[in-house]
């Protein structure tokens, strides 16, 4: 399965932010996007998702029933600051999603199975959803989307404001995932992407640059990476 960008152009105003983006994303690997603040992360995002108009650019989806345009359907995009209904517990929530979206989930399994899968206390799951930290907050943003299994995920800096057990936690479950999604990591955290992502790909002089694959815990490697990130001009 692909994920194909053609073209993609987005200014605001005067300011370019992302400009000629051509680049294909591949599943069986997390991709780690990389780039500073207000290099175009979010925006990359949020034009693949079809939350922002774009000025130009054609996103493809190729698997093996074809080649189409991506839909929104095909995408699971987990937010930095998570939005979720406050005036309902976890329970309540993850069961009214499960109720509506059951005739088109595979495989569906028990509530508290999937409370198991992000490891969320029993004594969180009937708490209000105002009440949840924002780490807990993106774990229900997380597990909705799983359960969605949308083709393509894009993950907008989601665990960073996690403790360091559920980082793991979440690694894990992410990487039990890239087999047959092709998942898109953001964060500015060039080690938390190096422990996670299969590639690197970052954001410079508004396009998108895949930097070749070596070690990616080597300090070389990491130097490389930094490099490409100083030689930014969106800032």
């Amino acid at each position: 399965m692909k994920l194909e960008i053609h073209d993609l152009e987005k200014s605001y105003g005067s300011k370019e932010v992302l400009k000629d983006v051509n680049f294909t994303f591949e599943d069986g690997k997390i991709y780690g996007l990389l780039g500073r603040n207000g290099a175009g992360k979010t925006t990359f995002f949020n034009a693949l998702n079809s939350d922002i108009s774009v000025d130009n650019g054609r996103f493809y989806l190729e698997d093996e029933y074809g080649k189409n345009v991506l839909k929104t359907t095909d995408i699971g995009y987990v937010v930095s600051t998570p939005v979720v209904p406050e005036f309902l517990t976890g329970r309540e929530f993850l069961k009214f999603y499960l109720d509506i979206n059951k005739d088109r989930i595979k495989d569906l399994k028990d509530i508290d199975y999937y409370f198991d899968l992000v490891k969320l206390n029993r004594e969180d799951q009937d708490i209000l959803l105002k009440e949840y930290s924002h780490g807990m907050k993106n774990k229900i943003q997380i597990l909705v989307n799983i359960i969605a299994n949308p083709k393509v995920i894009l993950l907008d800096e989601p665990l960073t404001s996690l403790d360091i057990v559920v980082q793991e936690d979440m690694k894990k479950l992410l990487k039990g995932l890239k087999k047959d999604h092709i998942i898109i990591f953001s964060t500015h955290i060039l080690e938390l992407a190096t422990d996670l992502c299969d590639e690197m790909v970052v954001i410079t002089n508004k396009n998108l640059e895949l930097m070749k694959k070596e070690n990616l815990n080597s300090k070389k490697y990491k130097d490389k990476i930094i490099k490409a990130l100083k030689e930014d001009n969106n800032d």
